[in-house]
């Protein structure tokens, strides 16, 4: 097994550090966030960081890069508060994947890939046209992280649009019937496979060491 300390770490290259403290810490969702400027210009990006905050209210949060440079997902956020959260599906991933290019404010991803913009419920944020699941979102809060100056946001979940086969009877979402990947690192993408749903833990109801 190969181990790294902290110098160990700080001396490799750029690309291999990136590429380990990236894909240590497991597979991450696959999510394009949709926003559109109070002048028109939509925007979609490829985010990792998107995460379940809580059931009730509703809430996500996810992480964005220090604001040192022109960040269109947020301008537009803090502009109006609306963003759409859409689930990449394994048909997507090299159209998702291409929205973490670097373009100008006033050239949107969705022109120069293959993905579509679609509105819904005359939320002012884009969806992404034939992703599996669709989340509406508003901005409540935002955080800085002291550490390294990144911007924890906190969202309301107020819309959710799940594809008819993915909705099980007891509101458990079936990813993989809408084969819905994850990501390993900052490029890998991933079709998980589902092996088993348990029911509650309660103490002692498991098989102990003899």
């Amino acid at each position: 097994m190969q181990h790294f300390n902290t110098d160990d770490i700080q001396g490799l290259s750029k690309l291999y550090r990136l590429n380990l403290i990236n894909s240590i810490t497991g597979y991450k969702s696959a999510n394009m966030i949709g926003t559109k400027s109070n002048s028109g210009e939509e925007n979609v990006a490829i985010f990792s960081s998107i995460t379940h905050l809580g059931s009730n209210p509703p809430l996500l949060h996810f992480t964005l890069r220090p604001n040192t440079v022109p960040r269109d997902t947020y301008k537009n956020i803090k502009e109006n508060y609306f963003f759409t959260v859409n689930h990449v599906s394994l048909g997507q991933i090299d159209q998702a994947h291409h929205t973490s290019a670097k373009y100008d404010e006033n050239i949107s991803e969705f022109d120069q890939t293959q993905l579509e913009s679609e509105y819904r419920l005359d939320w002012h944020a884009p969806f992404v046209k034939g992703s599996p699941i669709c989340l509406g979102c508003r901005y409540l809060n935002e955080y800085e992280i002291k550490e390294n100056g990144c911007v924890l946001i906190i969202a309301a979940i107020e819309h959710v649009f799940v594809e008819d086969q993915l909705l099980q009877a007891d509101g458990w979402v079936k990813l993989e019937s809408g084969e819905v990947v994850a990501i390993n690192g900052l490029d890998g993408y991933a079709l998980p496979q589902l092996q088993k749903r348990l029911e509650y833990a309660r103490p002692n109801d498991i098989i102990k060491k003899p």
